[in-house]
């Protein structure tokens, strides 16, 4: 069978007559065949589901491999066979391919059909459309013009104009002329509807209703009206356009509702909402020009028959990037909710972690407008003090408390407000310089240097990490420096650290002594029979009597007399204690909870000393009552021997007091307080700002505390030493009564030995004598037992205080240890596993 040839005007000639073909049996029983196979083709892979849709589309089918419409590629065998086996293999199907080929080289060796291009062409144009081609028939621009398939002259084919009634014509070149008439309105109507919707998108994308879309609430989304009338693939598309009008409406109806009350909005929620406005604005003005094409057709022109400059598919192109953008405004409107300030910066930065540079370049121009406010609430705080956050949202927060409290309950951070791209580390550095300012102003009443001014050309914003911390290291370097000079220039505070370490801790040896020897007969006296304005007076006669006398006048004025809640029963030594009065700026450092340790501490330095004078004090009775009570000796019997146990007795009890006292207060004042004294001084020289400064004074307390058996975990061994010292005390008091009754036994028998003779040789002064003798052992006998009992319960109490020693959480308790039983008596005495 000969092919036609294209004439002059392009179109190929018309088929031969129905006669010509009805004379030739065996070309129409081929032509026959060939339209059965077309008819079968077109049922095979339409599947369509009534008969009528069947024949329109084998009519469809029958015009377009009838008509003259040419190719829009030129034609190359080998090519389309390369191309097929290559759509083979991507969709997963090799075997597929090597069959194609297989079956190729076959018909090609066969001879019979020498237009295997239009074949392969119509084959690939029919895989490439299978999706659709249910809904709209593929346009296949074959013909033998172009060197495809040649006409189909035996194929049937409904009469376009007629009524669907089953007229039988044979195409003809009149037909033809119909055929593309009818393709032409096809397409042009093809092309209106493509406009619509091309329209009613954009109308969409901007939350208005079109005539084809509209709105469906129960949907939540917009949706064709009537989604029959079009193909899959583009009900597809125009539901993937509508998600941009639908994540819009999202964003546009935060913007519009977040306007409401400054304290509910907070100035980011402000600037977030600008930022926004900004997006959304750039967005109009790309809808306008997408507006603007939709209603400009391109003009005709040589090799091109014109159309619109907007196609669904171009305007899925368009609005691919914006539609990305508009997907992160609305998770950002989602995640902000009702956020605030550095909690609502914090949720728009956890959506800035990707790796799409559009979304980074996009979320740091957003981000950079909504933090704006914070940054500069930042350098408001760190250069100037100044907290500018009147609702809410900055990560410092005002406590309102002044004086003492300002620098350590002044200012706090609030982590729900901390962002995460600010560093804890620099938050805190953040609090103190601000802090320290103002600190400055209100506790320093330094004006001058409270204010630090940055460089002109410093700009910290979202992103500018290096430079925040930049700023904010310069500022605080500056402001903490000032803050120590001030503290140790012009408040000295060192000098009043000393000061309550020779005083407060009884550093200051001769001032304790004087002090004890002055204030200790008033001490004896019930608690509330004392006055503090006398002990006031007492104190500054210690004063004037030791070297503190030429102490700063300005920090013996502190030192004051202070009486504690007493109760009924208590002594003047129960109830009396000394403080310091630390004005500001130095109440910050010596705080309310500082000078309770200090007193603390001084209430048991001052029961320390207080044994230690009561055991001088009975030594000072004994060293005289050596010579006095040597006349008992030179008596005979019982009475010189009770008198030289019970003398033998008080001795060695001292002994073993006064070493065990000595020892305890060597430790407290050289191992514990001058050791942590000296690590104090240390830490203030190295100390870079005000919280350093706090942090080795707290360190320095909590030191001394620790050692000196008054923290927390050592209230058993405490509890064990103030025994200890009660037994001293009780010592002291049966030692003092001794001697006293020497003293009367002696002057009641005469200070010479010339008159102990007389009564002794004198008949009369006989019952004189036995009533000394008689007077004097049950004296003795009386003093000897009560010394016994202290003996008896002040060697258990001594044992269990040192097998406490070891069980201290504090190693430097190991020396007093040492001190205490350094012949390891105590241990062979009382074994300790």
């Amino acid at each position: 069978m000969k092919h036609d040839r294209p004439n002059q005007s392009g179109l190929t000639r018309p088929p031969p007559p129905l006669d010509a073909v009805a004379s030739d049996h065996h070309h129409h029983h081929q032509s026959r065949t060939t339209a059965d196979l077309v008819r079968d083709l077109v049922v095979r892979i339409s599947n369509p589901s009534r008969p009528s849709d069947i024949e329109r589309i084998l009519r469809y089918a029958s015009r377009m491999l009838s008509s003259g419409i040419t190719a829009s590629i030129s034609p190359d065998e080998s090519a389309m066979a390369e191309s097929i086996k290559r759509s083979l293999v991507r969709s997963g199907r090799s075997s597929d391919a090597l069959s194609f080929a297989d079956l190729l080289s076959k018909l090609s060796s066969s001879g019979g059909l020498r237009n295997r291009w239009a074949l392969l062409y119509l084959l690939k144009s029919i895989s490439d459309d299978h999706a659709s081609f249910a809904d709209t028939p593929p346009v296949l621009p074959i013909s033998a013009a172009s060197g495809g398939l040649p006409a189909i002259n035996g194929l049937k084919t409904l009469d376009p104009r007629s009524d669907g009634g089953g007229v039988l014509m044979v195409s003809k070149y009149s037909e033809r002329e119909v055929d593309l008439r009818d393709f032409e309105d096809s397409a042009r109507q093809e092309a209106e509807l493509e406009r619509l919707l091309v329209r009613d998108v954009l109308h969409a994308c901007q939350g208005i209703d079109g005539r084809l879309i509209k709105f469906d609430a129960a949907l939540d989304g917009y949706a064709l009206v009537d989604p029959s009338k079009f193909p899959r693939d583009r009900r597809i598309m125009v539901f993937k356009l509508c998600e941009l009008g639908w994540l819009f409406r999202k964003v546009r109806h935060y913007v519009s509702s977040i306007a409401g009350p400054p304290d509910a909005i907070g100035t980011v929620g402000q600037a977030f909402r600008g930022a926004l406005n900004g997006e959304l604005s750039d967005y109009y003005k790309l809808l306008t020009v997408l507006d603007a094409q939709s209603r400009s057709p391109i003009p005709p022109s040589e090799g091109s028959d014109g159309g619109d400059y907007l196609s669904l598919r171009r305007l899925a192109v368009w609005l691919a990037e914006p539609t990305v953008r508009m997907r992160l405004m609305a998770a950002l409107v989602d995640c902000c909710g009702s956020m605030k300030g550095g909690a609502m910066a914090g949720a728009i930065h956890a959506h800035a972690s990707r790796g799409d540079p559009l979304v980074i370049d996009f979320m740091s121009r957003l981000l950079r407008v909504s933090c704006s406010p914070l940054y500069e609430a930042v350098r408001a705080w760190v250069l100037e003090g100044e907290l500018r956050d009147p609702f809410g949202e900055f990560f410092v927060v005002s406590t309102a408390s002044a004086g003492s409290l300002l620098w350590r309950e002044g200012y706090r951070l609030q982590p729900s407000m901390l962002p995460p791209f600010i560093p804890r580390e620099l938050a805190h550095r953040i609090l103190r310089t601000g802090k320290s300012i103002n600190f400055l102003r209100a506790c320093c009443d330094d004006q001058d240097g409270c204010t630090i001014m940055a460089s002109e050309d410093v700009s910290i914003g979202y992103g500018e990490t290096a430079a925040l911390e930049k700023l904010v290291l310069e500022a605080s370097e500056r402001i903490d420096r000032r803050v120590l000079d001030v503290m140790y220039g012009r408040y000295q505070f060192k000098d009043h650290c000393l000061a309550i370490k020779r005083y407060l801790l009884l550093g200051q040896g001769d001032f304790v002594q004087y002090l004890m020897d002055v204030v200790g007969p008033r001490l004896s006296e019930p608690a509330g029979k004392i006055s503090s304005f006398e002990l006031s007076g007492l104190l500054e006669t210690a004063v004037r009597a030791s070297n503190a006398q030429y102490d700063d006048r300005d920090m013996l004025d502190r030192l004051k007399v202070k009486m504690m809640k007493h109760d009924e029963g208590d002594r003047g030594w129960d109830v009396f204690s000394l403080e310091y009065d630390a004005c500001a700026p130095l109440d910050t450092v010596f705080s309310a909870s500082a000078m309770e340790r200090y007193l603390k501490v001084f209430n048991f330095l001052w029961k320390l000393r207080r044994v230690e004078h009561s055991l001088t004090a009975v030594w000072k009775t004994m060293k005289p009552n050596r010579i006095v009570s040597h006349q008992f000796t030179k008596q005979d019997g019982d009475l010189r021997t009770r008198f030289t146990s019970v003398s033998r007795r008080c001795q060695v009890l001292w002994d073993e007091m006064n070493h065990f006292v000595t020892n305890l207060q060597y430790y407290i004042m050289f191992e514990v307080l001058e050791v942590s004294w000296s690590r104090f001084l240390d830490e203030m020289e190295t100390a870079k700002d005000l919280d350093d400064l706090l942090s080795a004074h707290d360190k320095y307390l909590d030191s001394i505390v620790e050692k000196s058996l008054l923290g927390e975990r050592s209230k058993g061994i405490r509890r064990s030493l103030l025994v200890l010292f009660e037994l001293v005390l009780r010592f002291g008091s049966v030692a003092d009564r001794l001697f006293e009754g020497i003293y009367e036994l002696q002057q009641r028998g005469g200070t010479k030995s010339s008159r102990l003779k007389r009564l002794v040789d004198d008949g009369a002064g006989g019952g004189g004598r036995k009533e000394l003798m008689r007077r004097g052992g049950e004296f003795l006998s009386k003093m000897g037992a009560e010394l016994d009992s202290i003996a008896n319960e002040y060697s258990p109490s001594l044992d269990g205080f040192i097998s406490l020693l070891p069980l201290q959480p504090h190693v430097d308790l190991k020396f007093l240890l040492f001190r205490l039983d350094f012949t390891e008596y105590y241990d062979r005495l009382h074994p300790r596993t």
